[in-house]
């Protein structure tokens, strides 16, 4: 019986990738990655140029992503059966060899491989290599540190109605928006009626080529790619104060 290995690519530039996934990656016979019909993928464009040239790959393209809404019954039907088939595939594969699918960030936050990860539990042995988040490599571009001290960081996705946002938005010291994208001028207007829009950065494509970091009140609403985080650091405890 192989594996399934599941790799954290880390936040986009290879240099950040650890020294095992390093070795995993290009050591692998078979490697699966998701993408967008059409695209090359995120996590295959990290790894360009360390492949072995006689591996063996597998695309699992997204039957849907942003055409409907996610929420919808559809999207949900469609993503599920997207899921069991390649849980499926996998499986097949591994009484066999080792698969190692790719995964940016780290695959155990908001990883998508966690939907597989679900399904193949007690069928195959399954080991993942951790990675640095992505907004990791976001705040470090930004060049201050995310939180100090008794700082509390919320972690919120841009999907959220925003009304929510506002609210955890003022109750939080450090904030990461993720998933922004079409969500951008929704989250603009929750940090705005939280009195935080000053304070946020928008950083785009993070560690990776054409990086951009900028404040967001500067930015337009409608220039945001998909790989964006929004990011308000932390205030921390003033050095003066009792510990």
């Amino acid at each position: 019986m192989g594996r399934i290995i599941c790799c954290g690519l880390g936040p986009g530039d290879p240099d950040l990738m650890s020294v095992r996934a390093d070795r995993t990656v290009r050591g692998a016979q078979h490697v699966a990655y998701f993408r967008k019909k059409g695209r090359p993928g995120q996590a295959r464009r990290i790894v360009e140029g360390m492949l072995a040239s006689n591996v063996t790959e597998y695309p699992m393209e997204y039957p849907v992503t942003t055409e409907i809404a996610f929420d919808s019954p559809e999207y949900v039907q469609l993503l599920a059966g997207f899921y069991d088939e390649w849980a499926e595939r996998l499986a097949r594969l591994t009484r066999a060899v080792d698969v190692v699918v790719l995964c940016e960030g780290d695959p155990y936050f908001y990883g998508s491989f966690m939907h597989l990860h679900t399904r193949l539990q007690g069928r195959v042995e399954i080991e993942v290599i951790a990675g640095i988040p992505g907004m990791v490599g976001c705040w470090n571009g930004v060049g201050q540190p995310i939180a100090l001290g008794d700082d509390v960081t919320t972690v919120l996705m841009g999907t959220l109605p925003e009304g929510e946002l506002e609210r955890r938005m003022r109750d939080s010291d450090a904030l990461v928006v993720m998933k922004t994208g079409r969500n951008l001028a929704k989250v603009r207007r929750a940090l705005a009626s939280a009195g935080r829009l000053d304070d946020a950065w928008l950083v785009e494509r993070g560690t990776m080529p054409g990086e951009r970091v900028a404040r967001l009140a500067e930015i337009d609403a409608a220039d945001c790619p998909y790989f964006a985080i929004v990011l308000v650091h932390g205030k921390g405890r003033h050095l003066d104060a009792a510990e």
